[in-house]
């Protein structure tokens, strides 16, 4: 089941669970408290099964018609079972609902390691199209691929 979570200390809840549950994903300590904190003020969604948090989705404004799939995190035996896909249609439903025409989403350029190469081809999936590819906006070891869809 996917719903949109309003509560501000359930999100931190949530996405701190998922976030650290992930670490070999979201390594820096740093950048999870990053993910954590910014995701109470974004419009948040979260998948649950028999009543268990699995995964989250966050989406942030960045622009009038814009926004931002800011942070994703589903539990490791939950991947590939359609969970991401769920979370991602209902939040892009939300996002229209709202008025938004785009989403945009950041990740590290394919070919690059395995790992992201597997993120790029879901976001492929979900209808995404390739926008630019930003070479040192991290840095030079992790080209930023920004993504684009229509909604």
């Amino acid at each position: 089941m996917v719903e949109q979570v309003l509560d501000v200390n359930k999100k931190r809840e949530i996405s701190k669970f998922i976030l650290e549950s992930l670490k070999e994903w979201f390594e820096k300590e740093e950048s999870r408290n990053s993910y954590i904190e910014e995701s109470v003020s974004q419009l948040f969604f979260t998948a649950k099964e028999n009543d268990k948090y699995i995964g989250f989705l966050c989406l942030k404004e960045t622009g009038e018609a814009t926004v931002e799939l800011s942070v994703m995190g589903v539990l490791r035996k939950f991947h590939r079972k359609g969970t991401g896909r769920a979370l991602f249609e209902y939040a892009k439903n939300v996002a229209k609902e709202c008025g938004y025409s785009f989403i945009q989403v950041k990740t590290v350029r394919m070919g690059i390691y395995e790992d992201y190469d597997k993120t790029n081809m879901f976001y492929k999936s979900l209808g995404f199209k390739e926008f630019e590819v930003f070479p040192t906006l991290w840095d030079e070891n992790n080209p930023c691929q920004v993504y684009v869809m229509s909604i």
